[in-house]
């Protein structure tokens, strides 16, 4: 007196369901004495769930790049202190603002894109890790591994541009008097 039905995506419920009355009706000579139940309200909690999931998951994302790029503002800014000669010395033989605020530019840039290869390489591997101890199929797009490649880039971009201004605002006289 009772089936029950599993689909594997919540999108093919409609269209199930619809088969399945057709099937009924039509196996108990055209009379229509058969109640579908579809838990809607299961599968709204389970849809809020995932949303809730995904905010959470991209709030943490927010903070490490946030303290990521951080990390990278400080390991420049203190790069820009050491090199205060060689940045006077630069500016000397003709460098200009653009030259150096592109040199450090390109090493901030440098920094967070081989962190996120590092990041992109754990991330895959987890990923099988994870698939091969509990069976959960985890899913990574290669949409995925650009935007998070991107990502990085400009965290590099981003959090250098004020040490590499900082950089380049130095008097050269006064880098070359620095000990």
């Amino acid at each position: 007196d009772k089936i029950v039905v599993q689909v594997k995506e919540s999108a093919q419920i409609g269209p199930t369901v619809e088969i399945l009355k057709k099937m009924m009706v039509r196996r108990h000579a055209g009379v229509d004495d058969v109640e579908i139940k579809v838990p809607e309200l299961l599968l709204k909690q389970e849809q809020r769930t995932k949303d809730i999931f995904n905010i959470v998951l991209g709030a943490i994302a927010s903070i490490s790049l946030l303290v990521g790029g951080i990390g990278i503002m400080n390991i420049m800014l203190a790069s820009v202190m050491e090199r205060i000669k060689e940045i006077g010395i630069r500016q000397a033989i003709g460098a200009r603002k653009r030259d150096i605020i592109l040199q450090f530019l390109m090493e901030a840039t440098l920094l967070s894109i081989s962190g996120g290869l590092i990041g992109i390489i754990l991330g895959l591997a987890l990923s099988k890790i994870i698939m091969g101890l509990t069976g959960i199929l985890t899913i990574v797009s290669a949409l995925s591994i650009f935007i998070s490649f991107g990502v990085s880039a400009s965290v590099g971009i981003i959090f250098g541009y004020m040490p590499s201004q900082r950089a380049a605002k130095q008097d050269p006289v006064e880098s070359l008097r620095h000990e």
